[in-house]
């Protein structure tokens, strides 16, 4: 058997954009409209547009693979042809052994039928036998959360029932290649541990995940790999932690007109002792390198940094000068270069690290890149919020009442 799960090779996709007239009472004034406009209009030019062009990867069994990118690239375009709801314009695709795939909150649901009547109607779609479904519905409730509410009709569910649902049949299927879109997102906290946890044990048993989301810190923390898309377009593919730091700094590219102020900060970078990294532990020790480039003079300049969560709430700040060095000037095109010992005392989450040019004795900010960075943090411990105090459970017992206490009652 190849160990290859699944994979594209030079994959297109073209749409049409536009109306497509179903009745006879749209389709004449649409015909109206055409015949007085000018003829150098080409509609089929005009019309069409590549969503994915010239697509090529593979996923290897038991392994988990990341696509990234911003809302439009084609990311789930890309998925929807290795699911089979469509078909590439031209390309070749395969997938290699059987197939669940979590693409919609709701696909695959009935609004009328009750959850436990949806879980056979997805798990049928999904390719599993009846005496499959029925051996595995108590896992597929019990997995989901919602004993209380599996009789109720779905049109009743939330957006976070639906996904609680739709991914406990879809990751009980036994897949051989799991697809996961963002429907994770809708989720609370508990479940998308579990739904993560769940994703690992399937890639354990030798399965592909496929994985797409824009939680980027899920996606470290799962994929061995992955693929940033760009306007339909590949535009890498390799360690996630690197594809990852591009996505980034391609999000930080310099600003447009930057170069027409007095000190702009050229560079913020966050290391470990072995070099830039992205991926921390809770309590690690890690080094913030700024850089600040004058294009003229300037003087009594400080350097700002400062963390945010993902909310854009402040948790953190500093200055070179607070922490006791002293105002620096430059001149026209010098440099000035600094570091920061930090430690990553936060929480499980995404944080992003920023950095600003500050002149105190005036109050004035002269440039800031905020975030200059993003840093995600794992926790072995069960812990929420943005910080990590490190707790212990030190007494847990439980009393009985006395008589005096029982007379009260």
């Amino acid at each position: 058997m190849s160990d290859i799960a699944l994979k594209m090779e030079h994959v297109y996709k073209k749409f049409r954009k536009g109306e497509i007239f179903d009745s006879l009472r749209d389709l004449i004034p649409a015909l109206t409209g055409r015949m007085f406009r000018q003829r150098e209009l080409n509609v089929s030019d005009k019309r069409e547009f590549w969503a994915l062009q010239d697509v090529s990867f593979e996923v290897q069994r038991g392994e988990a693979f990341g696509i990234i990118g911003h809302n439009g690239a084609g990311k789930s375009t890309a998925l929807k042809l290795l699911s089979r709801i469509m078909k590439p314009t031209k390309g070749y695709l395969a997938i290699n052994g059987r197939l669940s795939a979590l693409i919609e909150v709701a696909a695959g649901f009935h609004q009328d039928l009750t959850g436990r009547e949806n879980v056979f109607l997805n798990g049928t779609i999904l390719g599993m036998t009846k005496q499959e479904i029925a051996s595995k519905l108590d896992q597929i409730i019990a997995f989901s959360g919602l004993e209380e509410f599996i009789d109720t009709p779905v049109k009743r569910y939330s957006s976070g029932m639906y996904a609680r649902l739709g991914f406990s049949v879809a990751a009980h299927v036994d897949p051989e290649v799991l697809i996961v879109d963002e429907v994770l997102s809708v989720g609370d906290y508990v479940f998308q541990q579990k739904c993560m946890d769940r994703m690992r044990s399937v890639i354990e048993g030798g399965a592909a995940v496929l994985f797409v989301s824009h939680n980027l810190k899920a996606v470290t923390e799962l994929c061995q790999r992955a693929m940033l898309f760009k306007h339909g377009k590949v535009v890498t593919i390799g360690p996630t932690d690197d594809v990852v730091r591009r996505y980034l700094s391609e999000a930080l590219k310099p600003r447009s007109g930057e170069i027409d102020k007095i000190v702009t900060i050229s560079q913020v970078r966050v290391r470990d002792r072995g070099g830039e990294q992205s991926t921390f532990e809770s309590g690690d020790t890690a080094w913030v390198d700024v850089e600040v480039t004058a294009h003229e003079n300037a003087e009594q300049l400080a350097v700002v940094i400062w963390l945010t969560d993902e909310n854009q709430y402040i948790i953190f700040d500093t200055s070179t000068q607070r922490l006791g060095h002293p105002p620096f000037s430059l001149r026209a095109a010098q440099s000035y270069h600094c570091t920061f010992e930090l430690k990553f005392n936060m929480a499980h989450g995404a944080f992003h690290v920023c950095a600003a040019i500050h002149r105190y004795n005036i109050q004035k900010e002269y440039d800031r890149l905020a975030p200059g960075a993003t840093v995600f943090i794992g926790s072995s411990m069960a812990v929420r919020g943005a910080v990590n105090c490190l707790p212990k459970l030190l007494r847990a017992e439980t009393a009985a009442m006395s008589s005096r206490d029982e007379c009260k009652v």
